[in-house]
């Protein structure tokens, strides 16, 4: 590897994606003996560029549900259009009882999001976003909503040529 790669006062590599921990729950299953305590973890995966995934992930302990969720978002990572710093025209997704709209915005207007749907848009790279979450407050539901509602953007190009 050269040595662009890495970080010199560290000497630790340089992530390519940022990986953020949407949620991170103890979950638990009741047997004969008692309780049986396993960890759930969800991810969301990005370059900051148009690319992004989301993952779960379930452990005994907490470092390995994570690890499991940021490489699952990394094999599920979709790739989408962006118009400058916003998404191409407005949008309407449901996923399970999670339903989430977004709406471009003009540059500056930064992004007016909340929970899950703000990391996702966040790490995908968009930088000016109007969305409302609907339905469902279930971050995972909510985290997928999104997912799927970048997946079907048109690029701006397509969008204009349809609407003639």
């Amino acid at each position: 590897m050269n040595n662009s790669q890495f970080n010199r006062t560290h000497n630790r590599e340089i992530p390519e994606f940022d990986e953020r921990i949407i949620a991170l729950d103890r979950v638990t299953r009741v047997v004969k003996g008692g309780r049986r305590f396993r960890f759930r973890a969800t991810a969301v995966v990005g370059d900051g560029k148009g690319k992004v995934g989301v993952g779960v992930g379930k452990g005994k302990d907490a470092p390995t549900s994570i690890m499991k969720a940021i490489a699952k978002g990394k094999k599920s990572m979709i790739t989408f259009e962006l118009n400058g710093t916003t998404i191409p025209h407005e949008i309407q997704v449901t996923f399970g009882g999670a339903v989430v709209f977004m709406k471009p915005a003009r540059p500056g207007t930064g992004v007016i999001a909340g929970g899950a749907v703000r990391a996702v848009l966040e790490a995908a790279g968009v930088k000016d976003v109007l969305t409302k979450s609907l339905g469902s407050a279930n971050k995972i539901n909510n985290s997928y909503a999104t997912v799927e509602a970048l997946s079907k953007l048109k690029a701006a190009v397509k969008v204009s040529k349809e609407s003639k």
